[in-house]
């Protein structure tokens, strides 16, 4: 029962970014701010931690052996993911786009054909094998697309067809963005660093992109507002420390568990049901209409779907794992 109160924990501080980013576009502060003063408030909080476990030092020696692929690939997973979810905030409600964004689930599962491991090949040579989008998996995501066609047929009823697309497409790129620059910084990552190297590392090398949008921001706006910049503090601590630890707290101490892991990722869809009650709250958006309200059901029962349909196919490949005959070769060992 804890792993699940924390993964709920975690839905509802990521759920504050996206009404704080709302409440800060509609008080008139910038987009580009939003975007990259989190980052910029979030990195001092990560090299405290990663500092005070005494793994800094791996990380800058891991970032200069191949400096450019972790510009890159922190910028697309960092910059590209959250620069969007911001603009996206000018332009639709923060539960819609938090409903939206369940859309990287099956960006991820798209994604699958360009990552792939090294595995033991006839005759003991090891052989890349691309890994393959699950198609019955992805067939259970359309149940979360057609969620998400449910809120935005409905938002679009009162907006311009131009305003739906600036709300919709760049958190379309977002939900690409996010997976492909996670897991090729995974590839970088190895073994040999954490999760909050990881993160710190990504941070670090995203700080180019988050200066530019800086000055954007200055030229759009001026210097950030006093709110504004309160407001981005909390939504560094909530979401880029407070959310992120409670999430991978939950899956860590439930790794051992297929049903276990999956019941605790199924927990995130609830950030679209706390970013509408934080909307209603803070922001006294109105409620939405009965479609909108089905739009959301559909979401979140996708989500538990897809994650216990998952969980159920992790499980079956590792017992199927367990019966093969043990090799010295270990897959992954060539990243």
């Amino acid at each position: 029962m804890r792993p699940i109160l924390l993964g709920v924990c975690s839905a509802l501080f990521f759920a504050v970014t996206f009404v704080l980013n709302r409440r800060m576009e509609l008080s008139g502060g910038s987009w580009a701010w939003s975007a990259s003063l989190r980052y910029l408030f979030t990195l001092p909080f990560l090299v405290a931690i990663v500092a005070g476990r005494g793994r800094l030092k791996p990380l800058l020696e891991a970032m200069k052996e191949r400096p450019g692929a972790w510009l890159l690939w922190g910028t697309v997973g960092f910059g590209l993911f959250y620069a969007p979810i911001c603009f996206a905030a000018a332009y639709a409600p923060g539960w819609l786009t938090a409903g939206t964004w369940q859309i990287t689930i099956i960006s991820g599962s798209l994604l699958a054909p360009f990552f792939g491991q090294w595995v033991a090949g006839s005759g003991g040579a090891s052989v890349y094998e691309r890994g393959r989008i699950p198609l019955r998996g992805l067939g259970l995501s359309l149940i979360i697309l057609a969620g998400v066609a449910l809120l935005q047929t409905d938002h679009a009823r009162e907006l311009e067809p131009s305003q739906v697309l600036l709300g919709i497409v760049p958190v379309l790129i977002a939900s690409v963005a996010y997976p492909l620059g996670n897991r090729k910084t995974m590839e970088l990552c190895g073994e040999r660093l954490d999760v909050f190297q990881r993160i710190l590392g990504m941070t670090l090398a995203s700080l180019p992109f988050w200066l530019i949008i800086s000055l954007i921001g200055l030229a759009d706006t001026g210097l950030p507002s006093g709110p504004q910049t309160g407001q981005s503090v909390i939504v560094a601590l909530s979401s880029g420390v407070i959310a992120t630890v409670l999430f991978f707290r939950a899956t860590d101490m439930v790794r051992g568990s297929m049903s276990g892991l999956a019941a605790v990722e199924a927990t995130q869809s609830l950030e679209v049901l706390f970013a509408l009650i934080g909307e209603i709250l803070i922001l006294s958006a109105p409620l939405p209409s009965l479609l909108s309200w089905i739009g959301i059901a559909v979401i979140i029962a996708g989500m538990v779907l897809h994650s216990l349909f998952s969980g159920h196919t992790r499980k079956k490949k590792q017992a199927a794992t367990s019966r093969q005959p043990h090799s010295s070769f270990t897959a992954g060992s060539r990243e």
